[in-house]
């Protein structure tokens, strides 16, 4: 499992999924997208995550993306399956994953209403046993999730190899890895680009970007910057997709996943639709996209 936790030192690119005009899952544009982001030199893919709408797709669906993921991505990049929902499903899913050949599958947090500590260590202690020879990213978004579950879950279940920590306080991500094991996983920024630099610089080495899957040099040059020691190039990317991740995060994150799929329309990528909950962008929000697009294009890259 040592291979996985450094192969997750990188970027790890949450995929969109594109639906066509009848609403369902458009798989050719999948691929070209996926395709796109292992030839402009991505190495993990998440196909089933949140920037992909994994709420709003059926099982049948979900399965759909995979397979076309990983076929697209070949020999090229590694795909980070996302699962979750019930244990069953959640294994049903990861069994499917591994099949496939994917090596890795990233957990959503769980979102049952009434979650005890010992609960979540069991939830991904039951999906972890079920495909011993997976490795499981567990994606954290509540800071009850102290570094003494995580130890003690790694301690049962050695295929744990990685965490996506997605709690909004930098201060709390060092502790939390500092008491469960900095060494012990790939740690990643769960909160993509605009917390990468203040992750990175108390331990986080991967991080997961939407954006990458519009503008993956952007992504790329500031993980490129951020190994070399050069916060200050990290940050000129930082202020260059800066209101793009604000219009992702405004209200709630209520237009996350239609942001990257407006810019994704007009780069001609895919088209903008999503799926409820999520909705259509508000006209001036499509042309402030285009805005920032136009800056991206005019040079800054």
């Amino acid at each position: 499992m040592r291979s996985l936790i450094e192969k997750l030192a990188d970027v790890a690119a949450v995929t969109v999924t594109p639906f066509d005009a009848s609403g369902g899952v458009d798989l050719d544009a999948n691929a070209k997208l996926v395709r796109r982001l292992a030839d402009a030199g991505v190495r993990v893919i998440t196909p089933n995550g949140n920037t992909g709408e994994f709420y709003a797709l059926t099982p049948a669906e979900r399965r759909q993306v995979l397979e076309s993921t990983v076929a697209a991505a070949g020999e090229d990049a590694d795909v980070l399956a996302g699962v979750g929902l019930d244990v069953g499903s959640a294994v049903e899913s990861a069994r499917h994953a591994r099949d496939l050949g994917v090596r890795m599958v990233m957990v959503h947090q769980p979102v049952h209403p009434y979650l005890s500590m010992d609960g979540w260590v069991d939830y991904h202690r039951q999906i972890a046993d079920a495909v011993p020879d997976v490795g499981l990213v567990l994606y954290i978004r509540s800071p009850r999730v102290s570094g003494a579950e995580l130890a003690r879950l790694a301690d049962a279940c050695p295929n744990v190899v990685g965490v996506k920590y997605a709690v909004p306080d930098p201060v709390r991500f060092a502790s939390v890895a500092r008491d469960a094991g900095l060494e012990r996983f790939a740690w990643l920024c769960g909160l993509a680009e605009p917390y990468t630099p203040a992750y990175w610089a108390v331990g986080a080495r991967g991080f997961t970007s939407g954006l990458v899957t519009a503008a993956p040099e952007l992504t790329l040059r500031m993980r490129d910057a951020l190994r070399d020691g050069d916060f200050g190039a990290a940050m000129r990317v930082w202020e260059l997709i800066r209101r793009f991740e604000e219009l992702r995060g405004a209200d709630g994150s209520a237009d996350n996943v239609a942001v990257v799929k407006e810019a994704l329309a007009q780069l001609g990528l895919c088209r903008r639709d999503t799926r409820p909950p999520s909705r259509p962008l508000p006209e001036a929000v499509r042309e402030e996209v285009a805005a920032i697009l136009a800056t991206w294009n005019g040079g800054e890259r």
